[in-house]
């Protein structure tokens, strides 16, 4: 294995190098598909806050966001929560 490998990967054999690096190519693949999922999500809850101050309500919906920290709570445990939180501040666009 040459020591760039090495570098690039941290593995130790190349049939180690070669599982990292499909591995790597999958996630790469999934952030993709995340980011574009949050992008939607984004403009999703634009259109929600449009319809909300048009008919005289709030942009924020603090009983919603609470659901949805409860959501990712449940699902993925104490960095569930920080998650939302970064999620829901994507999401609300400028307060």
């Amino acid at each position: 294995m040459t020591a760039v490998a090495n570098e690039k990967t941290g593995a130790r054999t190349p049939e180690a190098a070669g599982v990292i690096t499909g591995a790597r190519e999958r996630i790469d693949a999934l952030d993709d598909r995340i980011i574009g999922l949050i992008q939607e999500r984004m403009a999703v809850s634009a259109v929600i806050q449009e319809a909300r101050i048009a008919s005289g309500g709030r942009r924020v919906n603090l009983s919603r966001e609470m659901e949805v920290l409860g959501h990712y709570s449940e699902a993925l445990g104490r960095p569930g929560t920080a998650l939302a939180m970064t999620l829901l501040e994507l999401c609300r666009g400028r307060i």
